[in-house]
């Protein structure tokens, strides 16, 4: 009989100076994308929507968010998800739903401003990533063509979820 595996063996961590290299090594790994000096500076802002998720004390996935407005309505916004990853070992333990729901349960209280719904890119090739966010209640929204620069299948789906607050 295979073991359980218990939720309470995850944790999830604040992004700061001193683990922000982490963040680099597994997005590195994690993701065909290089990404700037600027996005790991911004990061740090972002409080509740930068996370380290820990399985068993090592470091085995992130979520990265940035809160955008909506054109039409100054009061309110949208999550854009950068980049959400778990490390191939570590998948189908309960690590990318923690991380998502995390990310959601504070986009829907967030105080400081109403945000509506939350989105992110997908390669239309990545079969695996397109089943975990359709399983969580997104759905696609629109194609974008020649979304990735740099890598051999360029097109990504737009994937979102309405938050209800």
């Amino acid at each position: 009989m295979a073991p359980t595996v218990t939720t309470s063996r995850i944790s999830l961590g604040d992004l700061t100076p001193n683990n922000i290299g982490q963040l680099r090594v597994l997005n590195s790994t994690l993701f065909p994308v290089n990404y700037s000096d600027k996005f790991y500076k911004e990061v740090l802002e972002v409080g509740e929507f930068a996370k380290l998720a820990y399985f068993n004390d090592v470091c085995a996935g992130a979520v990265c968010c940035r809160v955008e407005p909506i054109d039409t309505n100054e009061s309110a916004s949208k999550l854009y998800i950068m980049t959400l990853g778990v490390l191939k070992p570590y998948r189908h333990l309960g690590i990318g739903r923690k991380l998502l729901d995390h990310i959601l349960e504070h986009a829907s209280s967030n105080n400081e401003q109403t945000i509506t719904e939350v989105y992110l890119h997908v390669q239309t090739t990545n079969q695996e990533a397109l089943s975990f966010y359709k399983n969580q209640g997104f759905e696609i929204t629109g194609t974008t063509n020649n979304y990735y620069k740099n890598i051999d299948d360029k097109d990504a789906y737009v994937l979102t979820k309405p938050i209800h607050q």
